[in-house]
């Protein structure tokens, strides 16, 4: 029996609630949606098989126009895949990469996980131990790092991410930032996911920052502006009962940091928050990009294409949203690399969380799917394809 993932989630099954979904949506669901998909126009090719795409061509910016009738719709940037577990073994690294390569992913933020469960735990997932605290470290960073050093192929393009920053001891970061530099200097061009109120770590000893704290983050704040480090930040919008109970926390961020590069992941959903009317959260995230220029969306996380996209009311709001505002999203699947993972959950994430990718137009899916939003974030010299006209 596969084991859940770390969000309770089977280990890439689908939930029953979508497969509902999927069933009772027929010939309007996601197989025939789509203003990039007409009829009777050939299904997408297998993942990873019919995209030529290789990362000289976006390197030199004359790739072949993207054909999005025949090549995959799933994205090839992945900004959001955790290298490392909570707990237990991870996948090794050169594993990692050799998913990427069979599913055409030739770009990926590399994020370790910030806190981790005691080493004496048998768990793997912090949801397997309430009580047992998960705690901040810098162990998975260095990790990464010497991984990153020495292991990637000169085919991949990847960005090292700081995940050990504890944002309620603000003082603490900058110390480790120096650490990570005097071992690898340079190398860190990210940082997150950093969490600021996560609701499903509560049970393992995790609390909201308090606004006060926020104010204290200054100085880790200004060199991430100066090296032009984008902060990608986990704040739950909410629960079900209280569905923006804690925007104010993310609120504060932006009102005092305007002029950082921030990342919201999930688009502030959460698993204790899949029931929100997609107009009401379409509305919310459309005045946050309104009046924060540097704040962009993270739709990372296949809950959000369960609970949401898969919806009929859901790809009625968001489709709209996406291409309305197609310079401000970053893709990615939120995969974590625990033991008990393995191609095929990670083929099914990226399908599942790109799925969304083919109801965009043109221009929403150029700048998402191929990375131009995410070059343009990091200031990379690559360019997407044009995706083929008619």
């Amino acid at each position: 029996m596969r084991r859940t993932d770390r969000d309770g989630n089977p280990g890439g099954g689908a939930p029953l609630l979508l497969l509902v979904v999927l069933c009772a949506l027929g010939a309007s669901g996601w197989a025939s949606a789509g203003a990039a998909q007409t009829a009777g126009s050939p299904e997408p090719a297998a993942i990873g098989t019919s995209s030529k795409l290789t990362l000289d061509s976006f390197r030199t910016g004359d790739a072949p126009c993207y054909d999005r009738s025949a090549q995959p719709h799933t994205a090839v940037v992945d900004t959001h895949v955790h290298f490392r577990p909570f707990g237990g073994p991870a996948v090794p690294f050169e594993e990692v990469l050799q998913y990427f390569e069979a599913t055409g992913v030739l770009f990926a933020n590399v994020y370790g996980i910030g806190q981790m469960l005691p080493a004496s735990s048998s768990c793997t997932y912090y949801l397997d131990c309430p009580g047992t605290p998960v705690t901040p470290t810098l162990k998975n960073d260095f990790v990464n790092a010497a991984n990153v050093a020495t292991k990637t192929p000169e085919g991949l393009h990847l960005t090292l991410a700081m995940t050990f920053p504890d944002l309620a001891e603000p003082d603490s970061i900058l110390a480790g930032m120096e650490l990570l530099d005097a071992e690898y200097p340079g190398m860190f061009r990210w940082m997150g996911e950093v969490n600021l109120v996560k609701q499903a770590l509560f049970d393992n000893g995790h609390e909201p920052v308090p606004p006060a704290t926020i104010a204290e983050w200054g100085g880790f704040m200004r060199v991430l502006r100066e090296r032009g480090i984008p902060l990608a930040i986990h704040s739950d919008l909410g629960s079900d009962d209280e569905p923006t109970r804690y925007l104010p926390l993310m609120e504060e961020v932006l009102r005092r940091y305007p002029d950082n590069a921030i990342v919201w992941v999930h688009m502030g959903l959460s698993r204790e928050l899949t029931a929100m009317d997609p107009a009401r959260h379409v509305a919310l995230m459309t005045s946050m990009l309104d009046r924060h220029p540097n704040l962009m969306l993270d739709i990372a996380w296949r809950v959000i294409d369960d609970a949401y996209f898969s919806t009929p009311e859901g790809r009625e709001a968001y489709v709209p949203f996406l291409n309305a505002y197609p310079e401000r999203i970053l893709p990615g699947t939120d995969f974590l690399a625990s033991r008990d993972k393995d191609l095929d959950v990670y083929r099914e994430e990226l399908d599942v969380t790109g799925r969304v990718h083919r109801l965009l137009d043109d221009e929403a899916f150029r700048n998402i799917a191929l990375g131009e939003n995410y070059f343009r974030l990091l200031g990379l010299e690559y360019k997407a394809p044009p995706v083929c006209s008619g």
